[in-house]
């Protein structure tokens, strides 16, 4: 029970740094495609908190800054998002405790992971989102999930194990060596 509430709290934590952290960007999409910062504390909640946090903060997060910020907007981006996020906080969760050994190397393996499977995710539901409305091209695709993404996705590497490093450090977060 106590852990389910500091999960609770953590991913609310979550869920509040996801709606800020776009900020940063100065709502400037462009340099938000890039930089990706809702999905650092969506990755975050699915490595501390487990992955059903993890996707539940995923899902969330997306749709209700659209709903308070207006951005991203709500169709297709933000539900394209929800399902992309909520695949990251899954699968980076799930792939952790998956993994014998809890240290840096299993966070960049969950890390891979998650950005495949949640750029997977967000492909299959862009196509099927604007399906009636010219469709959504491989070029798209491409362009979308890793062209555009590269310097998010370099943050993201740098970022994450950053994070749980010093987490290990405080004792928060427990790794093994």
């Amino acid at each position: 029970m106590k852990n389910q509430l500091k999960n609770m709290i953590l991913s609310a934590m979550f869920i509040a740094i996801g709606l800020v952290l776009p900020f940063v960007t100065g709502q400037v999409p462009e340099i938000g495609n890039m930089l990706l910062p809702m999905h650092i504390p969506v990755m975050l909640a699915g490595l501390i908190c487990g992955w059903r946090y993890g996707a539940a903060v995923g899902f969330i997060t997306p749709l209700l800054r659209s709903v308070i910020f207006g951005k991203p907007l709500i169709f297709p981006s933000a539900v394209a998002m929800a399902f992309e996020l909520a695949a990251y906080g899954l699968v980076i969760g799930l792939v952790l405790a998956m993994l014998k050994k809890k240290n840096v190397l299993s966070v960049y393996i969950s890390l891979v992971a998650s950005m495949l499977a949640g750029r997977a995710v967000w492909g299959l539901v862009m196509s099927l989102l604007l399906v009636n409305g010219g469709g959504f091209t491989l070029t798209a695709f491409i362009s979308g999930a890793f062209t555009t993404a590269i310097p998010g996705i370099v943050l993201q590497f740098i970022i994450i194990p950053a994070v749980m490093i010093i987490l290990d450090r405080a004792k928060l977060v427990p790794f093994e060596k």
